[in-house]
């Protein structure tokens, strides 16, 4: 029986490691439906997909020398990849590699407040370029894709405002301002919203169904399940980056180049779990779309607690028609 047990116990050793990452698969981990709805000249040439946005733009012209004439397109790109972990230093995307010392001041956790019911986590969040088109090498020299590699620029861990709230109020100290119950109950219409993939910009201190979208740390307050707190994470990890300035967006009808934004739209997100499940077909899921609508049988126990997102980006690009053709004419 002990020679049992300590069999066991070895094929267990050497198995729990594997479960705690995966290399995500930039082939069978993603869904490429995402890339959809494309428009072109504001009407949606995707077939059997609805679109509501309208642009009233035919053609549009950037500034520059020369100044740059084209048609309007929009599609949505794999842009960047979120990791959640409540592993200190653990490269969840990266099958699981650890790259620093985590210890019990550093680790995530979750816990019960008080003597309710109610629970509060933390995690920690990575963030990865993933310009997933020009790393597979797809669509040739297109002038709308986003061109780079896979690298990471961002590891809460270094990160003193992670984990502090009061230093937080230094990029979100309009947080105060929305942390009464009034401006919370009109968060219900971003859920309701958000639950059709149509989230309300305007309502920008809601992250949906999700829970509130400040402060921008690692402490979910009301944590519900590990979907939950994981997707959260991801918006505001997404709002941060906009405050700093690390993430760009396109505003309605600008199509030549991404703005600094410090107050985030959500509407030019939309999420796909690659890990522990992936999801490979379907639609993207909008910014604060209740979990419970796709989140069931998404986290368990051993190998399941740690979350892996790609982050598709809407795309809005003034399509040169002439540079095309230079680029066929080049010998």
């Amino acid at each position: 029986m002990n020679k049992i047990l300590a069999t066991l116990a070895l094929l267990l050793q050497q198995t729990l490691p594997l479960l705690g990452g995966s290399y995500v698969n930039p082939l069978t981990d993603v869904c490429w439906e995402c890339v959809f709805p494309i428009t072109v000249s504001g009407v949606n040439v995707t077939p059997n997909h609805k679109d509501l946005t309208k642009y009233d733009t035919r053609f549009c012209y950037c500034k520059g020398a020369p100044l740059k004439a084209g048609i309007p397109l929009t599609f949505w790109e794999p842009l960047h990849m979120i990791e959640v972990t409540r592993h200190a230093y653990k490269l969840i995307a990266m099958g699981g590699t650890s790259v620093g010392s985590e210890n019990m001041k550093n680790r995530g956790s979750i816990g019960i407040i008080g003597d309710g019911p109610s629970q509060t986590s933390f995690y920690h969040v990575h963030w990865y370029t993933y310009p997933l088109f020009s790393i597979l090498g797809l669509f040739g020299d297109f002038q709308c894709i986003e061109n780079g590699s896979l690298d990471m620029v961002y590891m809460s861990e270094f990160d003193p405002l992670w984990n502090d709230e009061q230093l937080s109020m230094i990029i979100n100290s309009e947080a105060s301002i929305f942390a009464n119950p009034l401006a919370q109950i009109a968060c219900i219409a971003d859920c309701m919203a958000s639950s059709v993939n149509k989230p309300l910009d305007s309502l920008f201190w809601c992250a949906g169904c999700e829970g509130s979208l400040y402060p921008f740390t690692g402490t979910v307050a009301h944590h519900v399940g590990a979907v939950q707190a994981s997707s959260l994470l991801v918006q505001r990890l997404l709002a941060k980056h906009h405050r700093t300035g690390v993430a760009k967006g396109y505003n309605s009808g600008d199509f030549c180049e991404p703005k600094y934004m410090p107050i985030i739209k959500k509407s030019l997100y939309k999420t796909q779990m690659a890990y522990p499940t992936a999801q490979t077909a379907g639609e993207c899921h909008a910014l604060g779309k209740s979990d419970a609508l796709w989140g069931s049988g998404k986290s368990f126990p051993v190998g399941g607690e740690d979350f892996v997102y790609i982050i598709w980006t809407k795309t809005q690009c003034c399509l040169d028609a002439v540079q095309p053709l230079l680029i066929q004419a080049k010998p």
